[in-house]
């Protein structure tokens, strides 16, 4: 009887050590997938703040040089047009508008 109680005793073991790795595994790999995520909710929300400030920065610089003369007002709205994700970029970094 010795004989199978220590193999019982072993397999055990063995089983009791390979749930726990993978519990502690399965642990840390979702608090690294909780970090990441809240990097790219942050990266994101700064971006879009980025942006936000760039446009208030160039509409306030336009009413300026309306407010000198230097620009009518009709040439506030004109806006240039920002790449779509349907842009092509080359091999230079420069991207060439929708071809279809």
């Amino acid at each position: 009887m010795r004989v199978v109680q220590a193999m019982v005793g072993r397999f055990e073991r063995n089983k009791d050590l390979w749930q726990e790795a993978v519990e502690s595994t399965a642990s840390h790999v979702g608090r690294i997938a909780t970090i990441i995520t809240g990097a790219v909710v942050d990266i994101t929300r700064e971006i879009g703040d980025l942006v936000a400030d760039g446009v208030e920065m160039r509409e306030a610089a336009k009413k300026a040089q309306i407010d000198e003369g230097e620009l009518e007002k009709g040439e506030l709205d004109e806006v240039p047009r920002l790449p779509s994700p349907d842009d092509v970029i080359d091999t230079h970094g420069e991207y060439l508008p929708d071809a279809t």
